[in-house]
């Protein structure tokens, strides 16, 4: 008495694929289509509101800027806006501008956490009832590196995007 033995299947068994032993028996779902532009300047503009609060908490906490902080805060806009919207070209740019504001915003942020530390009134009053006077601070106190942390921040933004869409 002989048993046959079935031929080998050609391919990997342990793939896991459409009928392969222990695999799915449907195919996987398609990934969606990233091609939103609006959903990525959204998604863009929610991570740089949210990234300017944190870096502007942490500049305060410390009294200081952190030159890498905004480069996470660009690398974070330009992600999220590519992650969302996908691949189109005004992606990237749309999040470096929003990128450099959102460091500038950080950065009036973290002045107005200074200025409530010195328990005269609280970070609200001194950021919404005070912006005028504490954006005028900022020019005052605005030297080079300032600036090249916007730049750093908008060109981490772009790469973010870049590297986001790939």
């Amino acid at each position: 008495m002989s048993q046959s033995v079935p031929p080998p299947q050609p391919g990997n068994p342990f793939a896991g694929g459409p009928g392969a032993p222990g695999g799915a028996p449907f195919a996987p779902a398609p990934a969606p289509a990233r091609n939103n532009v609006g959903l990525g300047l959204v998604a863009a503009l929610v991570a740089a509101l949210v990234a300017a609060g944190v870096y502007g908490g942490i500049g305060g906490a410390i009294e200081r800027e952190i030159g890498y902080a905004a480069v996470g805060v660009g690398f974070l806009v330009g992600f999220a806006a590519a992650k969302a919207g996908g691949r189109n070209p005004v992606l990237p740019i749309a999040a470096a501008a929003l990128s450099a504001g959102a460091v500038y915003l950080g950065q009036l942020i973290a002045i107005a956490v200074i200025i409530s530390k010195l328990g005269q009134s609280t970070f609200t009053e001194v950021l919404f009832q005070n912006f005028t006077d504490v954006a005028d601070l900022w020019k005052m106190a605005a030297e080079p590196m300032t600036y090249l942390f916007l730049v750093l921040g908008a060109v981490a933004a772009f790469a973010g995007a870049k590297k986001g869409a790939a």
